[in-house]
């Protein structure tokens, strides 16, 4: 019995480009095999389209032509996952009369997060295998699930632990001569619509109306309505946003300099300082296989932090404290208090401990990493790996690059960064490097709306509308006023309205008060407040949402505009990245610097 094996072999991702399509259409084509399996080349199965053919002219054949193909012959076809099965890709085994997986195989339909819906298929076939309401979630969210939970859903039909290959080809002669069992035949029980939060993004209602739709139309109509839906998507303008998105990621990793550079090998890190920062990054070590040493001022300080790593981790660590401890790390990551005395008195001691070939890294916020550097025997080996909070959630990483960082340090913190699962992205020296600095011109803006005539409420009412999480107020209250009010003291900065909120004992939601007042976890307008910022106002007029929404806008392409001019950041994407991944600015907007070429 013959048995024809489709490999598809397309690095580094196995994409379903044109020239992959026709491959696979000639396969399909092949009239002397009995049987079809198609497996992935590598760790993958197929990835997912090419997204880079979306703006161009369509290319035949088309991927949903070329599955209800697939679907419809009259030989069966058996789908052998071996990696990720990603959009197109899990659209493929859909449509395959069986479905066999790997332990380590994962699947999805991320198309939402580039404001799209599944193209070929995915919205009417997936509910036919596992119901409306877990084609729902799926699809709407683009979570990816493992094969364990894809076997229960119902998504496969086993799992493979042996020889995949030829498991699947066993499974395939089994089926020659039988019927072939296909997924759009199924039938599909209507179920109430789910819900979840979109904050303005289109595409995962749009997926949830398709799944529904394939409980009440034939299979060719549902799949009509699909592809109508996916190229008006396609074209939109949140779609524009979140592809830009993705591509900016790509190119955040390619830095200047650093093609030929290699980096160094890490093994050990050491933390020093355990509190909520620290004991964060060392979870996210800890997780990701690297061995770490983590290092607090006294018994209680690390005994301290050795619970608080443990609560995440689940399991036992060893934090010393003793600095003479961290000997052996490769990496040295400090996570003491942001005073620049007590950063340098600790790079200056950690410089006679550490190997010569260890790095060292500050997680300042705002101080000069050039200072801490210079206060080293060896400032080429000192880096900024700025972590945002809580260290082991949030995934951007600013990796700063201090004015004599070698290029394989750089590199390291580089890789350090990606092997820890963070958005590493490039930075040089300035004070609050990109995000803070964007953040802070973000802040002063809003200084000047509540001296206007503004309000928190209205503020935060107009940038939640926007499409952020958050408006900046409840963001302030959230992370604490109390720091900011300390860095501007010690600066000497002009007084803000924010001063007399700390001075009145208003810390924000932890103190129960801040901007707003906080009850049984709920925040609400303060009069007491309100008649403070009134107070301090010489007049005052009725500010729209639009203006306080291009305003605040402006303020942060404006810092942008200036952090490219500097040099401080490599290109526009970068900026992009960091504010959608450490402030909460709305991904499917693009960031303030894309969302400002797509201004008339």
């Amino acid at each position: 019995m013959s048995v024809r094996v489709v490999e598809i072999d397309n690095p580094p991702v196995n994409a379903l480009s044109a020239e992959v399509r026709r491959g696979l259409q000639a396969a399909l084509s092949d009239a002397d095999c009995e049987a079809i399996v198609i497996i992935g080349a590598g760790k993958t199965f197929i990835g997912g389209a090419d997204i880079r053919e979306f703006d161009q002219a369509p290319v035949e054949p088309h991927l949903p032509d070329l599955l209800l193909a697939l679907e419809n012959l009259d030989k069966p076809v058996v789908a052998a996952i071996n990696g990720a099965a990603l959009g197109g890709g899990l659209e493929v085994a859909l449509a395959a009369h069986y479905r066999l997986a790997a332990p380590t195989a994962t699947l999805a339909c991320p198309e939402v997060k580039l404001g799209l819906i599944p193209g070929a298929g995915g919205t009417q076939r997936m509910p036919r295998l596992i119901g409306v309401a877990a084609a729902s979630d799926l699809i709407a969210t683009g979570r990816t699930v493992g094969a364990a939970e894809a076997l229960e859903l119902g998504l496969i039909d086993r799992i493979e632990s042996g020889d995949l290959r030829s498991a699947a080809i066993a499974q395939a002669r089994l089926l020659i001569g039988t019927k072939p069992v296909r997924t759009g035949d199924k039938a599909v029980e209507p179920a109430p619509p789910i819900s979840i939060k979109t904050r303005g993004r289109i595409a995962p209602l749009e997926a949830i109306r398709l799944v529904s739709l394939a409980a009440e139309l034939p299979l060719a109509e549902g799949l009509a309505e699909e592809r109508a839906t996916f190229l008006r998507l396609r074209q939109s303008p949140q779609s524009a946003a979140l592809r830009h998105v993705f591509f900016a990621e790509r190119a955040s990793a390619k830095i200047e300099g650093l093609d030929d550079v290699n980096p160094r090998d890490l093994k050990t890190i050491g933390i020093v300082g355990t509190g909520l920062m620290g004991s964060g990054i060392a979870y996210a070590a800890l997780k990701a296989g690297y061995r770490v040493i983590a290092v607090d001022r006294t018994e209680q300080l690390a005994a301290q932090g050795k619970e608080r790593i443990e609560t995440l981790l689940k399991a036992p660590v060893q934090v010393s404290h003793t600095l003479d401890d961290l000997a052996d790390a490769d990496l040295v990551i400090e996570a003491v208090f942001d005073d620049l005395e007590v950063k340098t008195t600790l790079f200056r001691h950690l410089d006679a401990i550490v190997k010569p070939t260890a790095i060292l890294a500050t997680n300042t916020s705002y101080l000069d990493p050039d200072r801490i550097a210079a206060a080293t025997a060896h400032p080429e080996r000192v880096l900024g790996l700025h972590f945002f909070s809580p260290a082991h959630v949030m995934r951007l990483l600013e990796v700063v690059r201090c004015k004599a960082t070698a290029p394989e340090v750089l590199a390291t913190g580089l890789r350090f960064g990606k092997k820890i699962g963070k958005l590493a992205v490039v930075c040089g020296v300035t004070e609050g490097f990109i995000g803070n600095r964007m953040f802070s011109a973000y802040r002063r803006e809003t200084d000047l709306l509540l001296a206007e005539g503004a309000l928190p409420a209205h503020i935060d009412a107009a940038m939640e509308d926007y499409g952020f999480a958050m408006g900046p107020f409840a963001v302030f209250d959230l992370a604490g006023l109390e720091i900011a009010w300390a860095r501007r003291k010690r600066q000497g900065a002009p007084r803000v309205m924010a001063d007399s909120l700390c001075e009145a004992g208003r810390f924000g939601r932890k103190s129960g008060r801040g901007w707003y007042l906080y009850e049984d976890g709920k925040r609400r307008e303060d009069p007491e407040v309100t008649a403070m910022i009134q107070a301090a106002r010489t007049g005052a007029r009725d500010i729209p949402a639009d203006e306080i929404v291009a305003r605040l806008l402006a303020a942060l392409r404006r810092e942008g505009e200036a952090l490219l001019a500097e040099g401080i950041a490599a290109r526009p994407g970068d900026i992009d990245l960091v504010m959608i991944n450490g402030y909460g600015f709305p991904a499917h907007k693009g960031g303030p610097m894309f969302s400002a070429e797509q201004e008339p």
